[in-house]
């Protein structure tokens, strides 16, 4: 059901109702959109020394996600290294854009084949701020994923936590006929190693840049 306060077409997870399903057996699902987008006003300011002293104003905030398929395969879908995956063959998750501004008014788009929930048995989605200063109380930021079926589901990030450069978002799991998620946003002190490791993933990581 919609929490209070929403639209009948929104669904906000929250620290007391964290979960929904977002696929049924026996109803065609097609491709899910999952949508970050913030805000960030300040100029930006490149350079390494701005980014050194985590200065500069502008932000860049990346959406992505770790995977884990029902074979065993894992991986990381985020526009540092390229990695972009792909829809229509494994890992089924795909990236479509890097939004290094915030000013893009379709923010960045992780897209999800949920035609066989079966594939899948979990997916982390997360944010990440590339450059910039970690200062997620500035940003505004919000994940809203789009199922083909059923209404929208919004998670909020808020709660932040100053230096941190990762937020945890929400965890996809598959039951084989059902995919559900659950709210998270967990930040994390560190990179996507240790989001690695909180989450128990056991994927080797080299650094990367874009």
């Amino acid at each position: 059901m919609p929490s209070p306060g929403t639209d009948s077409g929104t669904v906000t997870l929250t620290k007391s109702a964290r979960s929904v399903t977002l696929t049924k057996p026996g109803v065609d699902h097609g491709a899910m959109r999952v949508n970050l987008n913030w805000s960030s006003t300040a100029p930006r300011k490149r350079g390494f020394l701005a980014k050194l002293a985590g200065v500069g104003g502008g932000v860049d905030l990346d959406l992505g996600c770790l995977y884990e398929l029902a074979d065993g395969s894992k991986g990381v879908i985020q526009a540092l290294g390229n990695s972009f995956g792909a829809l229509d063959r494994p890992p089924f998750v795909a990236l479509d854009a890097d939004d290094r501004t915030g000013a893009t008014t379709g923010g960045e788009n992780l897209h999800i084949n949920l035609e066989r929930p079966e594939v899948f048995r979990r997916i982390l989605i997360f944010a990440m701020i590339y450059e910039g200063a970690p200062n997620w109380a500035t940003l505004d930021g919000k994940v809203t994923m789009y199922p083909s079926a059923g209404p929208r589901v919004e998670v909020c990030l808020d709660s932040p936590v100053d230096g941190a450069r990762i937020c945890a978002v929400a965890l996809l799991t598959s039951t084989g006929q059902e995919l559900s998620v659950r709210r998270e946003v967990d930040y994390i002190t560190g990179n996507q190693a240790d989001l690695d490791r909180a989450y128990g993933w056991g994927m080797k990581w080299a650094a990367g840049s874009k």
